[in-house]
């Protein structure tokens, strides 16, 4: 019995492209999240699969900053993320909301949180600004000194119509220094609680993430490899999804822990290090080339 896998012997099917969580996976941020520390094997693999022709994307439930100001960092410490290549739950939101026939949101958030609902054309207000109550949507992200005034103008907006926005669900995630609290978690709890009012998650585990992973990957959702550390976010995502769940221990979840999980949050593998994706799912090299040529 191979211990890392936990006498697991689900039979995997074609992965032909990557998504990998952020933090816990391939880096650590401090808790102020203006820091950060590259995990080992997180630059190695992402080259590597560059290197094949393997498509990947990042997605990261983190929502305080923008792809095109977050990617940068991550390049600043050799991992090739393009900016198109980072996804956040404001992603997910900028794509999904016009869909929904949203026109104006009021953000509860750091301003980095609606930028990406503003380059989508969708009209963005703050608490406290004329007619914050008078939108279709409030969306809710890494808020670190939201209120009283805020929850307050997120409820009246939500009585007056408005649909609830979640970036992220999670209550807490992986950091340098252990375990940080999900802000957009407390935040959303204290609205619904008032307001009973259902939640669209724009973040992981939501299928509207994992079906904007795909398309920018260019593949069915069937065939994304999800590489996580969190049974709860990323797992969830992957099997609800009918991808490929991989598990890391670097972030949340030790080798035991995922050993205990049942199987809607149970990865297909465990891995003890990053490079044994290529391993385990052996894409041939320039295959995703191959493909995106026919």
């Amino acid at each position: 019995m191979d211990s890392r896998n936990n006498g697991w012997n689900e039979p995997l099917g074609p992965v032909e492209g990557f998504m990998f969580d952020v933090d816990g996976t391939l880096i650590l941020s401090n808790r102020s999240l203006g820091g950060y520390r590259l995990l080992p094997g997180a630059v190695e693999i992402l080259r590597e699969l560059q290197a094949r022709g393997i498509p990947f994307v990042a997605l990261t439930n983190g929502s305080a900053y923008p792809a095109a100001e977050q990617a940068p960092k991550l390049r600043a410490l050799g991992l090739p993320i393009s900016d198109e290549a980072l996804l956040t739950p404001s992603t997910v939101a900028a794509d999904l909301m016009p869909r929904r026939g949203v026109k104006r949101a009021l953000v509860l958030g750091l301003p980095g949180v609606g930028q990406p609902l503003a380059e989508a054309g969708i009209e963005i207000v703050f608490t406290g600004q004329d007619r914050a109550e008078d939108v279709q949507a409030v969306y809710i992200g890494w808020h670190p000194d939201c209120g009283m005034k805020d929850i307050e103008a997120a409820c009246k907006a939500i009585w007056n119509g408005a649909e609830l926005y979640v970036a992220s669900d999670v209550p807490f995630f992986a950091t340098a220094g252990g375990k940080a609290m999900g802000y957009s978690h407390a935040i959303a709890a204290a609205v619904r609680k008032i307001t009973r009012a259902p939640m669209i998650l724009t973040g992981k585990p939501s299928l509207h993430a994992l079906k904007l992973v795909a398309k920018r990957l260019g593949i069915p959702m069937r065939r994304v490899g999800v590489v996580g550390d969190d049974p709860l976010v990323e797992m969830i995502m992957a099997r609800r999804g009918r991808a490929i769940g991989f598990g890391v221990t670097t972030g949340v979840t030790t080798a035991q822990d995922w050993a205990a999980q049942p199987m809607g949050r149970r990865p297909h593998r465990v891995l003890r290090e990053l490079g044994e994706i290529l391993q385990l799912t052996a894409v041939p090299r320039g295959a995703a080339l191959v493909r995106q040529e026919k």
